[in-house]
């Protein structure tokens, strides 16, 4: 079958560039991340790659979204579809959108594997698709890239514009999804296509995946997430709280639901780390949005925020970049964030302004405290282009997320 792709793909070579390594070789590629983000058109990107170079190529796709699919309902199903439609004279690609549609895909993949003339790439809307079991089963036999929504440069690239503080006043207010390109940046029109894709995203990944009944508490516990994101709570806090709004659910309740939640990649959760013991602690974490537009359409963007919001920007362009983000605890001191990558650590405080001196004092102070060598910075909306704070780099916003 001729797999028509669809026109003027804009491409992500982020992403792309982390694959074409083990292209044609038989490991699994994997791309997970909250729907919408546009692991499908990465995809395509992939698909349009190999028909420029392999014209003769032979290329299966299947979309578990199209209900000419629907039949593939389980690893049997998968498996006797790819063999009846492979070719036996060359090299057959594999491309499967929304994988974890299909029951006990991974006993079909593994299966795929064992053929030395198939390459395998697929999705997934679910943060644990491959976890546990699932990742012995597969024998480390692949590679999984976590997309996210469009960072701030691909954000300037996809709507065709400058940098600028106007810019990045419509990135934090929007967020990344990538086809927010088709449509006006405008707050009604913006937030009521997010809303949409939130309510798909809750549905589809959350309350029918785990057969959620309580389904006011669960958007209560979105709506409380979302207007105190970048703040320090346990699932009894969670608990305590919402019961003085008369919803009362136990805290195991509360931390099975926010498994869930960022199973789905809606929010994420970050752990505190102590930077002398070496150790994560039990309770207490902070949440962030995957999506600040998302947040912001079910909360509101609000100038009273705008500290909250900026703070969600630097963890997701963290992220984006590759590092492994944690909270940083020293003594009776928060570091808002400690950044590591492939053994190399980085040290950020998040500020709204530094205009004031005693904020000036908690922020760059509590960096003062880490007695490591590792890259030491504050993170601030205020632009500024002159000397460090004792070698600790203060850096505007916009600089940060253009890096």
């Amino acid at each position: 079958m001729k797999i028509i792709l669809p026109p003027n793909i804009q491409k992500r070579p982020h992403y792309i560039n982390r694959v074409l390594p083990f292209m044609g070789k038989q490991i699994l590629k994997v791309f997970t991340g909250q729907r919408r983000v546009g692991k499908s058109y990465l995809l395509f990107q992939l698909m349009a790659i190999i028909e420029e170079t392999k014209p003769e190529a032979h290329i299966i796709y299947i979309n578990k979204e199209d209900l000419a699919f629907a039949y593939l309902k389980n690893a049997d199903d998968l498996y006797a579809y790819v063999l009846a439609n492979k070719t036996n004279n060359g090299f057959t690609y594999l491309f499967i959108d929304e994988i974890q549609d299909i029951l006990e895909f991974h006993t079909a993949l593994r299966s795929l594997l064992l053929l030395n003339d198939v390459d395998i790439y697929c999705t997934g809307s679910n943060a644990h698709l491959l976890s546990g079991d699932i990742a012995g089963y597969l024998s480390g036999r692949y590679i999984e890239i976590v997309v996210y929504s469009l960072c701030y440069e691909e954000f300037m690239s996809f709507h065709n514009l400058e940098n600028s503080v106007a810019t990045l006043e419509k990135y934090l207010k929007y967020g990344g999804l990538p086809y927010l390109k088709h449509l006006p940046l405008q707050d009604e029109i913006v937030f009521e296509y997010l809303k949409n894709i939130y309510a798909t995203i809750v549905y589809r990944d959350i309350i029918n995946r785990y057969a959620i009944r309580n389904i006011p508490f669960l958007e209560q516990l979105v709506l409380f997430l979302a207007g105190n994101i970048g703040s320090l709570f346990s699932a009894k806090k969670i608990s305590d709280f919402l019961k003085s709004q008369r919803t009362n659910i136990a805290p195991n309740q509360v931390q099975t639901y926010i498994h869930y939640l960022t199973s789905a990649f809606l929010i994420h959760q970050v752990k505190r780390y102590d930077l002398v013991g070496k150790r994560l602690f039990e309770i207490s974490d902070k949440y962030y949005f995957e999506n600040l537009g998302i947040r912001h359409a079910l909360w509101g963007y609000k100038i009273e925020d705008r500290g909250k919001i900026i703070e969600n920007a630097v963890y997701n362009h963290l992220l984006y970049q590759g590092y492994t983000v944690k909270v940083g605890i020293i003594g009776d001191v928060e570091i808002d964030f400690v950044a590591e990558k492939q053994g190399e650590i980085k040290y950020i405080q998040v500020a709204l302004s530094l205009n004031e001196e005693k904020t000036i004092e908690r922020e760059f102070g509590n960096l003062k405290k880490i007695k490591d060598n590792y890259p030491k910075m504050v993170v601030t909306l205020d632009e500024y282009d002159g000397n460090t704070h004792e070698g600790i780099i203060a850096m505007d916003l916009r600089s940060f997320l253009s890096e």
